[in-house]
Formats: C-alpha cells, structure tokens, sequence
C-alpha cells in the first residue's frame, strides 16, 4: 500500500515525517497528478541536482539524485522518460570521490579518495570528463553559480568541466541559460525543478572567506535577481509548472559543525593559552598585524560570535600549541598546503595557532563577521527566490528553513532517527555539504509535499530508510 505525503498538524509538516502502517478501513487518496502535468519533467541547478555526494560525482549519486527519485514517483501520476548524464558502468567512478576507509585509534574517520574506473579524458588544461552528448532532462552542473548562467564559454575546456561535459561540440561557447533555452525548445517541458544559488554563498563560506577567486566572491544582489528572473522566464515561457528551492543557511552542515566542538576540547584538555590566532585581521576582534585573535571560549559560543571551523581543518587539531617545522609538514601532507599559507611570513618554531607568528590560515575559519556577510546574501537571494517564484505561481520549497529545521532537532523518519551529524546522522555525505542517498530521498520527499500542496496532487513518496547514509567499511 503506497504512502502518500499529506501532513495533519504543523509538527509533522517542519519534521518532513510520513504517516506510519496503512489501515485496511481507511481510503488513502488515488495517485494523480492534481493540477499539474509531469509528462515532460527537467530539472535545473547545480551539484545538488546532478546528485553530487563524498566530495564528486559518480554513478550512484547520479542515480540517486532528488531529480531521478522525483521522476520516479512523478511516473506513476503520467510522468515520462527522464534522462541524466550518467557515467557508464565501466566509468562509474565518475570525478572521483571519497571513501570512508576506516577509523583513527581517536575514532577519527579516515577517508580516502577513489581513483579507479574514472570518468576522465583529459588532464590539461584542466580535467575534463567523458562527453555525454545525448539530449538529457537532468541539467544539474556542480559548481554553478547563479551568477554563472550568462558567461559565454563556461562550458569550454577552460571552464567548467561538468558542464563541459555536456556541452555540445559545436557550440563551445554556450552558456548555461543557453543551454536551458535550448532544452526548453526542444522538450517543452511540462514540469521542472530550479535549485540553484548555494555556490553564490558555498564558494565563499567554504573559503573561510579568505580566498581571492571569483568563484569564491559573493554574488552581488542585482546580479542574483536578475539571473533568477531570467532563468525562471526561460523555464516558464511554455507555462510549466514547477518548484523553485531556496539556499540553506550554509554555517548548519556539518562541513562547519564538526571540528568547533572538538577544537574547544582541544584547547582546554590540552591546556593551550585561551587565545587562537588566525591570519588576516577583522573588524570586532584583537588585532596583530594582520592576525585576528579569537578567544578559544568564543569558538563555539550560542551567546555570542560563533567562529566555525571548516572540516579540512581537523588535521591541525592535534598541532596547536605545537612548533610547526619540519614535524609538521610530515603530518599534514597536502598538497595545497602552501596555497593557504600564501603571503603570510610563518615562524614554524613558533606555538601553532596560538601565537601571531604561527596562526591557523583564515582559510580553515569562518569567523563571526564572514558569517554575517553570509547570513545577509542568503536571506537577499532567498527573498529574490521567493519573490519570483511567486510571481509566476510557483511551488517553494523552503529548503533553508527545512535544513535548519533538521540541524536543529534532527529528522524522524519510520522511527528511524537521522540528523546533521557528520556520518553518524545519516543525512550527509563525507564532503559534509552534499547529501548521501538517503539525504537525497528527503529532499524528494519535501518537494513532493510542495508539489502536493500547491497543485492539489496525490504524489507518493519514497520510503527514505531504504536508500543508504554513509557507507561504512
């Protein structure tokens, strides 16, 4: 007996729960499509959509995409074929990504990366990917921003190499808003899905805000509102319907929620001075030079400015307080080390990140003012979101107040319980941004609910407990 997503109280609705056992004497609702028409369904936006999971993009995630589990379900209401890029059995590595291989005498997972049976057909200039060249109603591209969609050659072998991938031979110089035009004349689709603006805030959140790359700037508001109208017109102009998805407040993952706590240990077991240092100076904060100070009770301080730690920090927990040299360097082996250390002059026989002379790199910190600036554009671009959206009779799927929902309270699911825990909860996968299989299933299970509410359609979701968290060794 199918399960249909329709909520009775409000608690249920923020929870994202699913009425548990069918009872024979109750009539369920009859699947259908309600107001809406699923029969040509495509889905735009960026690694979210393409099903981007353990830090890249390979044939599970593809296939476990929101968008290929909507499709599912959107079949038994009149839903048509829905083709994705997938990588081939024999490449089904994909990008590559990474591996849970085991764990620490500490508990600390040890990952690996997977670098076998890969997608890759070329190395320079840059990594580029089989092509998938046939028509596809998955346009999902990692790494796009909403300020990506107009740039003429973001799809050559110098831009971005995802949606390079599909990127047409013959016309190199497409652009991304192209290319849904050009979807959208040759399928007129019926039905679609829009989720794209996380890497507008992502890219500069998960820098630390201390990267200088364009990429990694924080789009401006007009470019954002005028971007997504854009966008909106090119997949409305047949009358489509469809669900526009806001950004999830990005400080909530588990990418900056794992290392804070287990830092603020740090400091106290190991009796390091009450002060951690950072390069590059701020505004509300002690200043050497161009090092901030932050108080190590301030690390991860509900009542006052929360400094996160990125997860690509955690290999320097064990080093603070600890002259960094030669010793250091053999136990933090990555490669682009020197890259966060760049025009910074380093002491390394000084204490690690608890003097001037040797700071933690911004890079690995997303102190209390980036957080702000991060917090302003997520709430103006979600207003630009919404605002479209509902000028053009749109489904929202409030994906930030859903995120945060779960950050707060974790995710009940059959009585299973899931959270954004790193690995433990389920949800999210090594990367500590994107979403495992399972995680994917709730998005879908979400939208569902939008779908139904706003269309008057009978939907079923899919029984998220069956799809994985993150695979352990």
């Amino acid at each position: 007996m199918k399960k249909f997503l329709t909520y009775a109280t409000p608690a249920l609705t923020l929870l994202g729960l699913t009425l548990g056992g069918c009872q024979p004497d109750i009539d369920e609702p009859k699947a259908s499509a309600g107001g809406a028409d699923f029969s040509r369904y495509i889905a735009v936006g960026n690694s979210l959509t393409a099903g981007y999971a353990d830090g890249g993009l390979y044939l599970e995630g593809q296939q476990n995409s929101y968008p290929a589990l909507l499709a599912q379900q959107f079949a038994e209401v009149g839903g048509g074929a829905f083709t994705q890029p997938l990588f081939t059995e024999a490449q089904a590595n994909g990008s590559g990504y990474l591996s849970l291989t085991g764990f620490t005498a500490a508990g600390t997972p040890i990952t690996t990366p997977v670098t076998t049976n890969l997608a890759v057909r070329a190395v320079t200039p840059q990594i580029l990917y089989t092509k998938f060249t046939d028509p596809i109603n998955n346009l999902g591209v990692p790494g796009i921003r909403m300020s990506d969609i107009q740039t003429a050659g973001y799809g050559s072998n110098r831009g971005n190499a995802f949606f390079e991938r599909i990127t047409p031979d013959a016309t190199p110089t497409q652009t991304y808003l192209q290319r849904v035009q050009a979807t959208v004349a040759a399928i007129n689709p019926t039905f679609f899905t829009e989720w794209l603006g996380n890497n507008d805030v992502l890219g500069y959140a998960t820098s630390g805000g201390a990267s200088t790359a364009p990429n990694n700037s924080l789009t401006s508001v007009a470019t954002f509102t005028a971007s997504t109208a854009s966008i909106l017109d090119a997949l409305t102009v047949g009358g489509a319907k469809g669900v526009v998805a806001t950004i999830p407040d990005v400080t909530g993952i588990p990418f900056f929620t794992t290392v804070g706590p287990t830092l603020r240990s740090t400091l106290t077991a190991n009796s390091v001075p009450g002060v951690v240092t950072l390069t590059g100076a701020a505004p509300g904060n002690a200043t050497s030079g161009n090092r901030k100070q932050i108080a190590a009770a301030d690390i991860r301080n509900a009542s006052g400015g929360r400094q996160l730690f990125t997860l690509t920090s955690a290999s320097f927990l064990g080093l603070l307080g600890r002259p960094t040299g030669a010793p250091w360097r053999a136990l933090v082996p990555r490669a682009s080390l020197s890259a966060y250390l760049a025009g910074y002059a380093i002491d390394t026989t000084a204490a690690f990140g608890v003097t001037a002379a040797n700071p933690i790199p911004s890079a690995f910190v997303l102190d209390d003012v980036e957080q702000g600036l991060v917090a302003t554009a997520t709430t103006a671009f979600n207003a630009a979101l919404t605002t479209a959206a509902n000028a053009r009779g749109l489904a929202i799927f409030d994906a930030n107040a859903f995120f945060t929902q779960v950050a707060r309270g974790g995710l009940a699911i059959n009585g299973a319980n899931n959270s954004a825990a790193y690995i433990t909860g389920n949800l999210f996968s090594l990367d500590g941004v994107h979403p495992t299989p399972r995680g994917y299933a709730v998005i879908a299970n979400e939208m569902i609910r939008v779908i139904n509410g706003k269309y008057g359609a009978h939907v079923a979701g899919v029984d998220a407990t069956r799809y994985r968290g993150v695979k352990f060794p």
